[in-house]
């Protein structure tokens, strides 16, 4: 596939000194850049099946560094994308759904500072805040994946009329995040009654980028947290097949990137290993990176200085290898 000009010289700027992530990530800035302002509501009206949920929106910051944020959104209950449009489009765009264990969804680790390396590319970004699956809504698990499925087919609906274009919509998925965006790619059920015109979209994104997904709810390779909080303290044999990405079926699923750290001690690489067995079966195009080090929820900012640094670049590389980037 041949770049165009622009994603060109998206990759050269991201190539062009020996720590190029670090020259676009908040840390390397005395004050954390501020916030995006644009803001999109998922939903017209309240998120369905919220009948019994009682709980209070909350969102933490953990840094105590004024060069960065390190937030997370806890009992979410109007989830919302917050959009980072880069200065020149070049009309591919990307979701993002941050990881957190499925008891909370990160901001800036996997969500805007992961964002603000691709916007610097070109890429328009969407910064997804999901509801959680243990605050009561009637959907249960699939409360995130309604929440994936209306927010892809958002962003692909209103491509059109910001100049992007709706057959290039990649996700972008980390950790417990990664599992969500590998359900929305797999899955092809619609989890929701339709509420608008919108819904008449498809919710199947045209690229899959996961990063140490934790793919699977079967022992031993686990994340128990993140299974716990999705299917409770004794899921079924059947609702661990139902959630498990490696057991899923993907025939006809769009191309897959993964991403894993060998010494990943919460979300172990065999999550990738058994995934991307699955997709070489299946038939999907498939490209996996497997980093020596790097551990688990690194992000942009705690990669730096370490091989895997280069993740994004490589991304981006395979998208533009895919056309996302554009011809």
């Amino acid at each position: 596939m041949t770049l165009n000009r622009r994603a060109a010289l998206g990759l050269a700027a991201l190539a062009a000194t020996a720590r190029p992530v670090a020259a676009l990530t908040p840390v390397s800035l005395q004050v954390a850049p501020p916030d995006p302002t644009e803001v999109i509501r998922l939903w017209p009206g309240v998120a369905p099946g919220g009948e019994r949920v009682t709980v209070t929106p909350t969102v933490t910051e953990r840094s105590t560094d004024p060069a960065f944020h390190d937030r997370f959104a806890r009992y979410t209950t109007d989830p919302i994308l917050t959009v980072l449009r880069p200065a020149q489009p070049n009309g591919a765009s990307l979701l993002l759904i941050p990881g957190g264990g499925y008891k909370w969804a990160v901001v800036d680790k996997e969500g805007l500072d992961c964002a603000r390396v691709f916007a610097a590319a070109g890429v328009t970004c969407f910064v997804l805040r999901y509801r959680l699956p243990a605050d009561g809504w009637a959907a249960g698990p699939d409360a995130p994946l309604q929440d994936a499925q209306r927010a892809l087919r958002l962003v692909r609906s209103q491509a059109a009329a910001h100049g992007l274009d709706p057959a290039r919509v990649a996700v972008l998925g980390a950790s417990a995040g990664g599992h969500l965006a590998g359900m929305l790619t797999a899955r092809t059920d619609a989890t929701y009654a339709a509420v608008d015109e919108t819904d008449g979209v498809s919710h199947r994104p045209d690229l899959s980028i996961l990063l140490y997904p934790a793919a699977t709810m079967a022992d031993p390779h686990v994340h128990a947290g993140s299974r716990l909080e999705l299917l409770g303290s004794t899921p079924t044999p059947e609702e661990i097949d139902r959630y498990s990405l490696e057991r899923m079926d993907w025939s006809g699923r769009p191309p897959t990137f993964l991403l894993h750290a060998m010494d990943d001690a919460a979300v172990p690489v065999e999550n990738s290993l058994q995934l991307l067995a699955t997709l070489r079966a299946a038939g999907v195009a498939t490209e996996a990176h497997l980093f020596q080090e790097g551990g688990h929820g690194f992000g942009i900012r705690l990669i730096e200085g370490k091989p895997g640094a280069v993740w994004p670049q490589l991304a981006l590389a395979w998208g533009a290898r895919h056309g996302w980037l554009g011809a």
